[in-house]
């Protein structure tokens, strides 16, 4: 008789440790179940559940190139299926008109009104030189700060 992954086998506990129990096969081998796969539900000591010598009905899971045998008793037992429900599709809904809490803040910009290419210039030029201005002062107070903590790129060498 072989063992092959997925086959339903009887076995006898032959020892028990602190996270599963070791079924003899019979033919000389034997596999672990570890102590998820003994039940459905939580076990706190795999003692109060299985005793050296019981019959158990185990499924293969798994074997290792080594040899060795992963069992399972929870997935052997026979589970009955549960009723799959059937969701009904709901037609899709109208869309709200204002679903915002907050009104929309619209942005004026210069399209419908008459341009002023002087004035917008100069908005852009101050607007530019202000990010310009922040984003070196960011961007050196990052410098700063991580020379000191990470070395940076070769300051400060003592």
């Amino acid at each position: 008789m072989s063992i092959e992954v997925g086959a339903k086998l009887q076995g006898k506990v032959s020892g028990i440790t602190n996270f599963g129990a070791f079924i003899d096969l019979g033919e000389g081998k034997t596999g672990l179940v570890h102590i998820s796969e003994v039940s459905n539900g939580f076990i706190k000591d795999i003692h109060d559940v299985l005793t050296v010598g019981d019959e158990v009905t185990v499924k293969v899971t798994s074997i290792g190139d080594d040899g060795k045998i992963g069992l399972s008793i929870r997935k052997a037992q026979e589970q009955p299926q549960e009723e799959k429900r059937e969701f009904q599709r709901r037609e899709p809904r109208e869309p709200r008109e204002n679903y915002n809490s907050r009104p929309a803040q619209k942005k004026s910009f210069a399209r419908n009104q008459p341009m002023n290419n002087n004035n917008n210039k100069q908005d852009f030029d101050s607007l530019m030189s202000s990010f310009l201005k922040d984003s070196d002062d960011r961007l050196s107070s990052l410098k700063r700060n991580t020379e000191g903590k990470r070395g940076g790129r070769g300051g400060r060498r003592n």
